[in-house]
């Protein structure tokens, strides 16, 4: 761990955020004082002897009531009080100590501190309060002189104070794993990023006891080469994919290169009023976070940001492990595949094509973005069985026999059975797909005759994918149909061969499907006898 993320330099008199505003805070300007006493006189010499008095730096100001009923109104309205001296006898006798009963109870604030003062302590016995109530002290009044008073409101400011640095804590860590728990559920590097600018923004969100205002925010990534911007907001959010060395400061760009070639490590440090976090990893490539604002943060508020980011860098790094184990496995999904339809001379875009019409049909019939993009890469292991017909039956330019027919049938059970002993969420679906593709949703389809929802939603899905594609498309064995032929028959399959439903979904996203279409163009071979 490096000592950067460690050593933090001490500001003075730094005050704490508190961005909750049910609870108390400290003021900027004074500390407020509630007297609670139904004497007039009380009134006036506790602000007498207390005038002048400061406490880090700030001054009193003082909250009065004549009455427990007063005071409620008082208290419902400020809610950043820091001491109340109170009267126990008033309107009734116990009014006071009901008053502490609705400031804990009712009001549920627990932070504001409370001295009872009375005059006539056989109203209210000392230990009998003390045990019943949550009080932090009791006086009596012909105790308290002016230097008893002075200490007391001093010791107990001091009580406040740490009370709410402590509570500040508190909030801000449950901030921090609110925060990552939101992030964790992003599965995908973009979206990653994206909610890690929006929580850590949360954490330092201006308030007016906040000495740190953050202005924009950036992610990016080091690849010894390369600073690329992956997310950004305020001036960087158009900035996306680009190159990082543009968009900072050289100060900053400096200190980000002289850091990284520190090597492996975490580091957190401070240039000109913003904030860097960096994780290089063992490769030499860094996960960056730039803060950009003014001031600096309440030292709470840099240890918090500090956590967050030293998390949130962690994680970004494993989700690039992740991200290249699935990167991985897409390409060794899209070879097998390839290599199949190339045995069976079709173009490698057929599968492509097939993936991006599955998720796309997919998303529009209720599936999530993580079973949507599981099911497109899975898609293309549709007709994996393919690898055990013969190739004489499969690239046969005209109809096969009614025996040929059952062969190439039987690819349906071969890809099922070379898929369906892994435990991999990835080919389980494959599986599914593989074997209940070419069903048949009034139950006329093979190789089993499932009918209507016992056919996977994958497997409807696909099989609507497939025959689209096979249709539009070039085969050994036919011209492609004209796009208006290829709609009369999808029409006049549906509630037949294909879910109704996935019908209407299909017409529904027709511009999208021609997009997809346009994209992955099969390119013809050059016949050279021409």
């Amino acid at each position: 761990m490096d000592d950067d993320f460690l050593v933090i330099e001490d500001d003075d008199d730094l005050l704490i955020e508190d961005d909750e505003g049910d609870a108390p805070s400290v003021d900027q300007h004074a500390w407020k004082i509630l007297i609670v006493d139904d004497e007039p006189d009380v009134h006036v010499a506790t602000k007498l002897a207390l005038k002048g008095f400061q406490f880090d730096g700030m001054s009193l100001q003082f909250l009065e009531a004549m009455s427990g009923a007063a005071a409620r109104k008082i208290l419902e309205e400020e809610n950043d009080i820091a001491i109340i001296l109170l009267d126990v006898v008033m309107e009734s006798d116990d009014a006071g100590l009901n008053l502490v009963d609705f400031i804990r109870n009712e009001l549920g604030n627990s932070m504001v501190r409370i001295v009872l003062r009375t005059g006539q302590p056989g109203q209210a016995p000392e230990r009998d309060v003390i045990v019943r109530y949550d009080i932090n002290d009791y006086k009596e009044k012909t105790d308290l002189s002016s230097t008893k008073l002075f200490t007391l409101i001093y010791a107990t400011l001091r009580s406040y104070r740490d009370i709410n640095i402590i509570e500040a804590s508190r909030r801000g860590l449950v901030r921090v794993i609110d925060s990552s728990a939101e992030m964790f559920k992003e599965q995908f590097l973009d979206n990653f990023a994206s909610g890690v600018l929006k929580q850590v923004s949360s954490l330092v969100a201006g308030g007016r006891d906040v000495a740190f205002s953050l202005e924009d925010a950036a992610a990016a990534t080091h690849d010894r080469k390369e600073m690329t911007l992956v997310a950004g907001t305020g001036r960087f959010a158009g900035n996306v994919g680009k190159s990082a060395w543009e968009h900072f400061p050289s100060r900053v760009a400096a200190a980000i290169e002289e850091h990284r070639e520190r090597g492996r490590g975490e580091y957190g440090f401070w240039v000109d009023g913003s904030y860097i976090g960096m994780v290089v990893g063992n490769s030499g490539r860094a996960s960056i976070l730039y803060l950009v604002g003014e001031g600096r943060p309440a030292v709470i508020d840099t240890h918090l940001i500090q956590i967050f980011v030293r998390n949130v860098l962690i994680a970004v790094e494993n989700l690039y492990l992740r991200n290249a184990l699935i990167d991985t496995q897409r390409e060794v999904v899209y070879r097998l595949a390839q290599a199949v339809e190339t045995r069976s001379k079709e173009t490698g875009n057929h599968v492509k094509r097939v993936a991006e019409l599955s998720k796309l049909l997919g998303v529009e019939m209720g599936m999530d973005e993580h079973e949507a993009e599981t099911f497109r890469l899975a898609s293309p292991l549709h007709d994996i069985g393919k690898i055990g017909i013969p190739d004489a039956i499969l690239n046969k330019p005209g109809k096969l026999t009614p025996e040929e027919f059952d062969i190439m049938r039987t690819h349906a059970q071969l890809g099922y059975d070379i898929l369906k002993h892994s435990d991999r969420a990835l080919l389980q679906v494959a599986a599914s797909l593989a074997y209940e593709h070419h069903e048949k949703w009034d139950g006329s389809g093979y190789p089993n005759g499932l009918k209507g929802n016992e056919i996977s939603l994958v497997g409807r899905i696909t099989a609507l994918a497939d025959v689209y594609d096979a249709l539009v498309s070039e085969r050994c064995y036919k011209k492609p149909w004209p796009e208006d032929e290829v709609h009369a028959l999808l029409r006049e399959e549906r509630g037949k061969h294909f879910q109704p439903e996935l019908i209407d979904v299909f017409f529904k996203k027709l511009p999208e499907i021609r997009t997809i279409y346009d994209r992955y163009r099969d390119t013809l071979p050059v016949n050279e006898d021409d």
